[in-house]
């Protein structure tokens, strides 16, 4: 067995977007001294998922009652806007609007109505003029608004956490790709791109868009596919159409929840997103290909279970996609006023979906464990709101992993990590 100094830290964290941050944070404050380091291929934190989504502090009512997305996203809400506000972070609790635009949709409407109140949300039903009151130029049949809904800058949490991290002695390194992970009886070792070893107790995978690749780098099988969806969006040039949060009423056989309207903590409003195939991981337009990513997802059987079943709405979004007059007409079942010309483009986002070998979307917060690791393999929306309880149950994991190669948690101990 390797001796304490021989370990360059307790826990090793590959991934600098929320989850990878708030689990290194929550490793500190639920043991002081344990020492952290996390490794990010990127030069900053929250370069992909975290940064680029809408925005949202999501309420949790779209979760299934007992799901770690409904529980994580109830909790992690609240104590969100919490930190955001310790800590001067712009944020700010707006309530939302979903929309029923089609007779159609009133059951699944008034389903998330039950769903709002199991959950104990303040849920409140509105009629056309109801609607009007809210958002004089939304239109629908019927809606409801959910008061705990917010947003806040996704980006500066993750630099905050990050900050947290480097004042309790962890250390956060940028530009550090995991190329080689060395699982032994004693812990982990990983090499960087640059030829940086770091040897740890326990090992965390918060690698995101890379998570299974980083898995089976561990040598484990995560039993799943990332598949990338490009979420691609506008920005309204004239925001005063929107006062808020305006959401369509979701499909629930996606775990999309369609375009919608976002009025950010800044005052800018967003448009989308659409979810079409990527053809890269990090594939945030057409052009970006990268043809070993592409035919690691064309050649999981999950893939193309996905296009048989879903072909019919995979083609709707990528019409939107190449077309912005349909993108607008889409729109307009919503907000009937916006004209193409009042849609500029913004950058896209990609959501990293898992997906298994019969095709099924993964629809909950994924984490598996290995000897020596733990694997957070599908953490999409609402996970940036859900981040923080989602950092405790993780680094809960990876400390007892650590315990089983003799560790103890020190009191509160100096020192840092390489």
């Amino acid at each position: 067995m390797m001796t304490h100094a021989a370990y360059d830290c307790d826990v090793l964290v590959i991934g600098g977007g929320i989850v990878g941050l708030s689990t290194a944070y929550a490793l500190q404050r639920a043991a002081p001294g344990t020492r952290v380091t996390v490794l990010e291929k990127e030069r900053g934190p929250a370069r992909h998922q975290t940064g680029r989504n809408s925005g949202v502090i999501h309420s949790g009512i779209y979760y299934r009652p007992g799901s770690l997305k409904a529980r994580y996203a109830l909790r992690g809400s609240a104590e969100l806007a919490d930190f955001c506000a310790e800590h001067s972070i712009a944020h700010a609790t707006t309530g939302k609007l979903i929309v029923a635009t089609d007779r159609s949709e009133l059951p699944r409407l008034h389903s998330l109505v039950q769903r709002g109140r199991e959950h104990g949300l303040p849920v409140r039903e509105l009629g056309p003029a109801q609607i009007a009151e809210y958002e004089p130029e939304v239109r629908g049949l019927a809606a409801i608004r959910v008061g705990t809904t917010g947003v806040c800058d996704f980006t500066a949490v993750a630099a905050r956490l990050a900050a947290e991290v480097t004042a309790a002695g962890g250390v956060v390194r940028y530009g550090a790709e995991v190329v080689a992970v060395d699982r032994r009886p004693w812990g982990v070792a990983v090499r960087t791109a640059e030829g940086l070893v770091v040897r740890a107790r326990t090992l965390v995978n918060c690698a995101g868009l890379h998570c299974d690749r980083v898995a089976r780098l561990a040598g484990d099988d995560p039993g799943v596919r990332i598949v990338p969806f490009r979420g691609e969006y506008y920005e309204l040039a004239r925001p005063e159409l929107v006062r808020g949060l305006v959401y369509p009423v979701p499909d629930p056989a996606f775990p999309f929840l369609g375009v919608h309207l976002t009025r950010g903590f800044d005052g800018s409003v967003h448009v989308g997103p659409n979810a079409v195939p990527a053809l890269a991981r990090e594939g945030y337009g057409w052009p970006v290909v990268r043809p070993g990513e592409l035919l690691s997802t064309l050649s999981w059987p999950g893939t193309w279970q996905i296009a048989r079943r879903h072909w019919r709405y995979g083609a709707g979004e990528v019409h939107r996609s190449l077309s912005k007059s349909a993108f607008t007409r889409a729109v307009r079942r919503l907000l009937p006023g916006v004209r193409e010309e009042d849609l500029r483009p913004s950058p896209s986002g990609v959501r990293a979906q898992a997906v298994l070998k019969d095709g099924t979307l993964v629809d909950d917060f994924l984490i598996r464990e290995a000897p020596h690791t733990v694997h957070v393999l599908n953490a999409p929306s609402p996970a940036a709101t859900a981040s923080l309880p989602i950092g405790r149950e993780v680094a809960r994991r990876a400390l007892r992993r650590a315990q089983e190669t003799g560790w103890r948690p020190p009191a509160v101990e100096s020192g840092h990590c390489v």
